[in-house]
């Protein structure tokens, strides 16, 4: 079933105009210039089987994209690479008018990070593509060691009247030069053997490189490949000579980057620079009309879709026709925004198969008189307009669009308050103050590529359904110099100290566990300058020292502190909540062997519930068993059906796991808080899924005896607390 979810970005259109572009927007073509109106993306998806094909994505303004072919290849690598796999496109408009496109001959799954070749293809109307394959080691025995042949791009040099391909190699023994070459006549091979054109003062490597042409400089961007992995630039005078690099890094991320790409707007001074965010699985993009001042405008730009190192070109209206008759639909390119802020736009389901549309709604919305507020980037036509009864049966709705046809959806509405929070976040901790009288809840960021997250927020609210976003509380490379990445499953405590309340946040950094304070539940929190936890318990030598949990005993007044990954470890803390009595330390992983991660206790009616995951987050079985004891570090005992909370694939709910409990105070009322793939998108994306993760609350119950009721993961949630 093809399906696919409107990112909750895709609420906003910015208008650019687009008319004249100058004549330094790319290099000269036959059709007049004025004749630009659009933009095409050529990206690939990443480095796993089926990745490394050429995607394209087209844009009205160079700020909202949506990819073609339901973001599928428009052109497969089995047709033309030797390897396998194709990664790197980049596409010239030649002044014959004509299209060349370059890419990496590379399969990553089968030859990791070493290749010999590029792939050369030839259009004259970006639709249908020849191809031919040019190998290095074939065609110049001076480099027939060569061991990585990467990111090639094409540049018309006037003077020389051909075209010039540049690409970084390395030979053993060296490091990553970017060279050039020029192309043949017809564009299927190099006709001259590569030549040096930058290499790094310093003899380190440079890969990635693509050359702009302003105020009559050549701009040379690239990436310093194993040394800072940022975008640097160097320039000359000369497009195949004398380039002198600027040291400053101009990426406006501490990430690492590459696959840097500089176009100009259509009718403006302004470029974009974008680049491969590549640890965090996406995109930035910056601005500026200078080449050398940039700021970050990714609050502007929306996709739908993840690409990889790719570039962008300008396009024609007719071209731009071409490319929606051919791979355009309007289940893509009819309904591209959903404007009204009180759908859930992130969970929005398109079901292109059966014609129909959900959307979920926030806790309040009246849906006798809900305006969706939908709209397109390609100027389809969307009838009805204005607010619609969607209380009963679905409303009709009509989208045309010149070169892809007339659709009718289907489109229905309801409250859905699963998820909680808008947007990624996964391992949520739930606290109640006292102090406050409101509930707070302590995710990990998610939405990094492996979990690559630095920073922790927190939310607010009174009811468990409306929450308040209260930014910030601890950011590791500003906050905790002894873990700097991979924020990562929180836990916290509010304790009452000398008659002031004190919050104590545990949380795990590099692996390891440390340990903040603060007055306010909303932070900022002042690490102790240490781990708390950085080693691990005698026995046991695999696992992760993560996923922190802290418990008061009703019973004792102590409070304890639970951890691990692939292991289950306590300890008793310290009066000061932030020292460990070691002497108490006790490994007590559930033998069963269904023990991951993410333990969560508490206490209820003389039982001491000890809840886990099981299997990896990236498993769409990630799912939550459990235990009981008559100690907070006693023996479990086992329910012979322990599974309490798991996906329902009949929902399209799956991932459930890493959940908190909260009791509402002075009641028998109960909740689970968890994490689970985001909705409906999530169960296409692999293993992608594992760090695209929502937060859910719904109902935990108990038998009589005092077992879990097995938890229905639902999309409605639970009704606010009064």
């Amino acid at each position: 079933m093809n399906k696919f979810t409107l990112k909750n970005t895709l609420s906003r259109i910015l208008i650019t105009p687009l008319l004249l572009p100058s004549l330094l927007f790319f290099q000269s073509c036959t059709s007049g210039d004025e004749d630009f109106s659009a933009y095409l993306f050529a990206w690939f998806t990443g480095n796993g089987p089926g990745q490394e094909q050429v995607h394209f994505a087209i844009s009205p303004d160079g700020y909202n994209w949506v990819g073609l072919n339901g973001n599928r290849p428009v052109i497969g690598a089995d047709t033309i690479s030797s390897r396998g796999g194709v990664r790197d496109p980049h596409i010239l408009r030649g002044p014959d008018g004509k299209f060349y496109m370059v890419l990496t001959d590379l399969y990553v799954p089968d030859d990791g990070w070493t290749n010999t070749g590029m792939v050369f293809l030839r259009s004259d109307d970006l639709i249908t593509w020849t191809s031919s394959k040019v190998n290095i080691p074939d065609l110049f025995d001076e480099f027939h060691d060569v061991t990585r042949v990467w990111a090639p791009q094409t540049f018309f040099d006037e003077e020389e009247g051909r075209y010039m391909v540049y690409f970084s190699m390395l030979q053993p023994g060296g490091y990553d030069i970017i060279y050039y070459a020029y192309a043949n006549d017809d564009f299927t091979s190099l006709a001259t053997t590569p030549e040096q054109l930058f290499y790094h003062p310093d003899n380190k490597s440079c890969i990635d490189g693509d050359i702009v042409y302003k105020d009559r400089i050549y701009h040379l961007f690239f990436k310093t490949e194993g040394h800072g992995n940022g975008i640097k630039k160097a320039t000359s005078e000369r497009l195949t000579e004398g380039y002198v690099m600027h040291d400053e890094y101009l990426q406006q991320t501490n990430e690492a980057v590459e696959g840097s790409c500089v176009f100009k707007l259509i009718d403006s001074d302004e470029y974009i620079l974008m680049y491969d965010v590549y640890m965090r699985g996406n995109y930035q993009f910056t601005k500026s009309t200078d080449l050398e001042n940039f700021e970050i405008i990714d609050e502007e730009v929306t996709m739908n879709f993840h690409p990889r190192h790719g570039t962008v070109i300008p396009i024609t209206e007719s071209e731009l026709e071409s490319l929606i008759e051919r791979w355009g639909s309007v289940d893509d390119l009819g309904i591209t925004t959903i404007g009204s802020e009180r759908v859930k736009k992130i969970n929005v389901v398109f079901d292109n198969q059966e014609n129909t549309i959900y959307l979920p709604v926030k806790q309040g919305t009246d849906l006798t008189s809900l305006d969706p507020k939908f709209s397109s980037y390609f100027d389809a036509e969307i009838k009805p307009s204005g607010p619609q009864d969607f209380s009963g049966k679905p409303v009709s709705y009509s989208v045309s669009l010149k070169g892809a046809g007339e659709k009718t959806f289907h489109v229905s509405a309801g409250v859905d308050n699963n998820p909680v929070l808008e947007g990624y976040y996964a391992d949520p901790e739930i606290l109640y103050s006292e102090n406050t009288g409101k509930y707070y809840m302590y995710p990990t960021s998610d939405g990094y590529l492996n979990w690559g997250g630095t920073y922790f927020k927190t939310f607010s609210s009174v009811d468990l359904v409306n929450w308040i976003d209260e930014g910030v509380i601890l950011d590791l490379p500003r906050d905790v110099p002894w873990g700097r990445r991979n924020a990562w499953a929180p836990a916290a405590a509010e304790r009452k100290i000398d008659n002031e309340y004190r919050y104590f946040y545990y949380f795990t950094a590099a692996q390891k566990i440390g340990v903040a304070v603060s007055d306010s539940p909303t932070g900022p929190f002042t690490d102790s300058g240490e781990p708390l936890i950085n080693w691990k318990p005698d026995g046991i030598s695999g696992g992760q020292e993560i996923d922190p949990d802290v418990f008061r005993d009703p019973v004792s007044g102590k409070d304890y502190l639970y951890w691990g990954n692939g292991y289950l470890a306590a300890a008793e803390l310290n009066s000061d909540m932030m020292s460990l009595d070691l002497s108490t330390m006790k490994v007590m992983t559930p033998e069963d062997g269904t023990f991951r991660e993410g333990i969560e206790v508490f206490y209820r009616e003389g039982i001491y519930y000890f809840l886990w995951s099981e299997n990896d987050t990236r498993d769409e079985d990630y799912r939550v068993r459990y235990a009981m004891s008559d100690s907070p570090m006693g023996e479990f005992m086992m329910p012979e059906d322990n599974l309490i909370l798991a996906k329902d694939p009949s929902m399209g709910i799956y991932g459930t796991g890493h959940n908190s409990v909260l009791q509402v105070p002075g009641t028998d009322q109960w909740y689970i808080i968890y994490h689970r793939f985001t909705r409906p998108e999530g169960i296409t994306m692999g293993r992608n899924a594992g760090f695209h993760r929502e937060v859910c609350i719904d109902k935990l119950e108990f038998e009589p005896d005092g077992s879990i009721i097995p938890v229905v993961p639902t999309l409605s949630g639970i009704e606010p607390l009064r």
